[in-house]
C-alpha cells in the first residue's frame, strides 16, 4: 500500500511534455537450443529510465496488455504460452481503479517451440503499451522474424530494436542489428541494439526500487497483521501460560530465554514456510494472473465474507482436532522438538483468529506477481507475533503491568470483522469493472461503506452487542477517540453520494462515470458551449465532466468555423493514466473548466480505441507504412504525423483552419499553468480574428 501511495504522489507532479517522437523501448529477438527438436524464442525488451512495460496479465478495463502474435506454420509448433521470466511490478492505478502488473529496466518473453525442420523462421509480431508518470503512449505493433538452423544450435535472430511508428527509423535499427548472432543466450543476458548495450542489465542482479518498495509494504502489512493477531482472545490469553512454562521449566533465566528465542523462531519457521509453500504450489505467475482474474476476486470477496462473519461471531473457523491434538502431543516430548510442536500447537489453536488475517495477507502479497512476496509477508507476520513472547520471557516482570483477558478482545475481533467486510466489496468491484455488470454503481458501494463504518462507529460506543460481547458500561477515552474518527469518516462519505470526488478514498471506489446520481459534475457548469446534435463516435465516447466534445477532427472543425470559435484537440486514450489524472484533478477547476468549455470547441481524438473503421475509411499510413484499420490507428497516425508527437495526453490549440495558435504540449498538473497555456491560446485567436 505505502508503495502504491507513492506512484499515484509521483502523477501528481507538473511535466510539460515536448513535441516529439518517443521511442523508450527497443526489441531484441533471438532463439537457443534446449534440445534435440526443442527451442525458446527469446523475446527481449530494454526499458528507458522512468518508462514502464505493460504485462501479458491485465485485467479487462485497465491499460493495453503485451501480446504476442506467431504466424501459423508447418514448420513449427508452439509449446505452452509465452512465459514472463523477468520481475513483475505491480502497482495500483487510480485512473483504472485496479493493479497493473508492468515491467521497468526490462522485460525479457520466452516461448517454447517444437522444430519439425532443421531450419525454420518464425514470423509474429508484438503489440504493447508504454507509459511513464508523466505520460503514455499509444499502443504500438512491432514485427519480428526468429530464424533457428537444426535441432541443436540456436541460430542467430533477426534484430529490430526499435518500436517508433516512423518506418525509416525502424528500417535503420533493423539494419545495424540484423547480423548479430547469439549461441544459446540466456533470456537475462541476451543483448540489444547496439545503442542500448551499455544500458541493459540481468534482472537477476539488478531490482528497481520499485520491487523493493512492494517487498517493503507487504513486510510492514504482515507486522501489522500479527500485531493485531497478538490481540485477539485466541492468542492474548495464552501469554502468561505460555512465559511461565518457559520460566518455570528452565533451570535459570538464561535457560528460559533461550526457550522463547527457540519458540518464536520456530513460530517464524511455520508461517514463512506457509507462505513459500504457497508460492511453490501455485508459482509467481500463476498468483499473480489470478490476482486479476474476475472469477478469483469474486472467490475471495466470498471468503472475506465468511471471514468477516466468523470474527463477528456467527461461527468458529478451526482446524481438524486431531491435527491440534497430534501437535500438543509432541509438544510433550521436551528438547527442542517438543518447543516446536508448542509452536505449531499455537499455530493451530489461534487459526480462528489468524486465519481471516494470514488469508488477506497471503492474498496481497501474492498479487504483487513476486515469487518472495507471501514469504516476506509471512516474515512480518511470524515476527510481530513472536516478539512479544520472547520479550515476556526475558522481562517477565512485565506480565503484571499486561492488561487482564476480557471483552475487549473480542472487541478488537469485532473490529476486525468490520474491516474484513469492506474491504471485500473492493474485490467485487473489481469483478463488476471486470466483466462490465455495471451494477455494483459508485453510489451502491458508497452505501454500504456508509452503513459498514456507521455500524462499527455505534459498535465502539456500545449501542451494538454481537455473540461473545460483554456488555459495555463506561466508554474509554481510546475506544471514543476510535468511534469519532470513525464516524467523521462515515458523514465525509456521504456527499459521495451525490457526486463529490472523495479523493482521499478514491483508489478504493470504482470509478466516477459508474455513478449514476451525479450532482457534483453538474454543478461545474459544463456543458454550455455546444449545440448537443448527435455526432459522429458520440456512441462510443463520452467526454468528461458534461463537456459538449466532438470526436472526430473534420466534424469538430466544420463546427469551430460555423461557430467562429478556435479548437483544442485532446489526443487522449482509454488506458491513459495521465488523462483521466488531468480529467479528474485539473479539469474541474473552474478557471479550467470554463475556457474549455466556453472559450474553445473540444475535439477529443482516442488513440487506443480498437473499433473498426469502415472499409472505405481504411487506409495505409504514408507516414508509417503501416494499415490503418482502427479508429485508435487513424488518431494515432494523425497525431504523430501532423504533430511528430506520439504521448497522451497531448493538448494542440488551433484556429477554425487548423493553423497552431501557441505550442502544444502535454500534461500539466498545476491548476494556474495550465489555465493560463489555455487562455493563451484564446487570447492568440481573438489577436488574429481582429488583425
Amino acid at each position: 500500500m505505502i508503495r502504491k501511495i507513492l506512484v499515484m504522489l509521483l502523477l501528481v507532479t507538473s511535466v510539460v511534455c515536448n513535441a516529439q517522437i518517443q521511442n523508450p523501448v527497443k526489441w531484441s529477438f533471438a532463439s537457443r537450443s534446449t534440445g534435440v527438436g526443442e527451442a525458446e524464442l527469446v523475446l527481449t525488451a530494454t526499458i528507458e529510465n522512468g518508462w514502464h512495460l505493460y504485462s501479458q496479465f491485465i485485467a479487462e478495463g485497465g491499460p493495453v496488455p503485451t501480446s504476442f502474435k506467431f504466424e501459423k506454420s508447418a514448420d513449427y509448433e508452439l509449446v505452452g504460452k509465452v512465459k514472463e521470466t523477468s520481475t513483475v511490478i505491480k502497482a495500483f492505478e487510480k485512473a483504472f481503479n485496479m493493479d497493473i502488473a508492468y515491467f521497468a529496466n526490462k522485460a525479457v518473453f520466452v516461448q517454447k517451440i517444437k522444430l519439425k525442420k532443421s531450419q525454420v523462421a518464425v514470423k509474429g509480431s508484438v503489440e504493447f503499451m508504454v507509459c511513464n508518470d508523466e505520460q503514455c503512449l499509444p499502443p504500438d505493433e512491432h514485427p519480428f522474424t526468429i530464424s533457428l538452423k537444426d535441432d541443436k544450435v540456436a541460430a542467430a535472430a533477426t534484430e529490430n530494436a526499435t518500436t517508433s511508428p516512423v518506418a525509416t527509423a525502424a528500417k535503420a535499427d533493423s539494419a545495424a542489428t540484423a547480423s548479430a548472432a547469439l549461441d544459446s543466450v540466456s533470456p537475462d543476458t541476451a543483448k540489444a541494439s547496439v545503442a542500448d548495450t551499455t544500458k541493459v542489465a540481468s534482472t537477476t542482479s539488478q531490482k528497481s526500487q520499485g520491487d523493493k518498495m512492494s517487498l517493503w509494504a507487504i513486510f510492514l502489512a504482515g507486522l501489522g497483521g500479527g500485531f493485531a493477531a497478538f490481540f485477539m482472545p485466541c492468542i492474548f490469553p495464552m501469554v502468561p501460560f505460555t512465559v511461565s512454562f518457559f520460566t518455570k521449566k528452565s533451570s535459570n533465566r538464561s535457560q528460559g530465554i533461550i526457550k522463547a528465542l527457540i519458540y518464536a523462531f520456530s513460530i517464524i519457521v511455520i508461517y514463512v514456510g506457509l507462505g513459500l509453500l504457497i508460492t511453490i504450489l501455485f508459482g509467481s505467475d500463476a498468483l499473480n494472473a489470478l490476482s486479476t482474474n474476475g472469477i478469483f476476486n469474486f472467490a475471495f470477496f466470498l471468503l472475506l465474507v465468511v471471514f468477516a462473519a466468523s470474527f463477528l461471531g456467527a461461527f468458529e473457523i478451526t482446524l481438524p482436532s486431531k491435527w491440534v491434538n497430534k501437535a500438543d502431543q509432541n509438544s510433550e516430548k521436551g528438547g527442542l522438538l517438543g518447543i516446536f510442536f508448542m509452536a505449531a500447537t499455537l499455530a493451530l489453536v489461534s487459526f480462528s483468529c489468524t486465519g481471516p488475517i494470514i488469508g488477506t495477507l497471503l492474498f496481497q502479497a501474492a498479487a504483487l506477481g513476486q515469487y518472495t512476496g507471501p514469504a516476506i509477508g509471512m516474515l512480518g507476520f511470524a515476527i510481530a507475533l513472536a516478539l512479544p513472547f520472547t520479550l515476556f520471557a526475558m522481562f517477565p516482570s512485565w506480565l503484571k503491568s499486561m492488561p487482564k483477558s476480557g471483552g475487549w478482545l473480542n472487541s478488537i475481533k469485532v473490529v476486525l470483522g468490520f474491516l474484513e467486510l469492506a474491504l471485500a466489496l473492493k474485490f467485487l468491484s473489481n469483478v463488476d469493472l471486470a466483466y462490465h455488470w455495471n451494477w455494483f454503481d459508485r453510489e451502491i458501494f458508497l452505501v454500504l461503506w456508509i452503513v459498514i463504518f456507521g455500524m462499527l462507529g455505534f459498535y465502539l460506543l456500545g449501542k451494538l452487542r454481537f455473540p461473545h460481547d460483554s456488555e459495555v458500561k463506561t466508554i474509554s477515552v481510546f475506544r471514543l477517540f476510535l468511534a469519532i474518527i470513525t464516524l467523521s469518516f462515515t458523514m465525509y462519505m456521504i456527499p459521495g453520494l451525490w457526486g463529490a470526488p472523495l479523493r482521499s478514498i478514491a483508489a478504493f471506489l470504482p470509478p466516477p462515470q459508474t455513478q449514476d446520481f451525479d450532482l457534483y459534475t453538474s454543478t461545474l457548469g459544463a456543458g454550455s458551449g455546444g449545440a448537443h446534435k448527435a455526432r459522429k463516435y458520440s456512441d462510443k465516447f463520452h467526454a468528461p465532466l458534461n463537456l459538449d466534445a466532438y470526436f472526430d477532427y473534420d466534424e469538430g472543425m466544420a463546427y469551430a468555423k460555423e461557430v467562429g470559435k478556435p479548437v483544442m484537440i485532446d489526443f487522449t486514450g482509454h488506458a491513459c493514466v495521465n488523462c483521466r489524472k488531468m480529467e479528474n484533478d485539473v479539469w474541474p477547476n473552474k478557471k479550467v473548466l470554463d475556457i474549455i468549455d466556453k472559450d474553445y470547441v473540444l475535439i477529443q481524438l482516442f488513440v487506443d480505441d480498437k473499433t473498426d473503421l469502415d472499409k472505405s475509411e481504411q487506409y495505409v499510413s504514408k507516414f508509417s507504412g503501416k494499415n490503418i484499420h482502427t479508429i485508435g490507428n487513424k488518431w494515432s497516425d494523425f497525431q504523430a504525423s501532423k504533430y511528430s508527437a506520439n504521448s497522451q495526453p497531448y493538448y494542440v490549440l488551433l484556429d477554425n483552419s487548423g493553423n497552431l495558435l501557441v505550442k502544444p504540449q502535454g500534461a500539466n498538473y498545476n491548476v494556474d499553468e495550465f489555465a493560463a497555456y489555455l487562455k493563451s491560446g484564446a487570447d492568440a485567436y481573438k489577436k488574429q480574428t481582429k488583425d
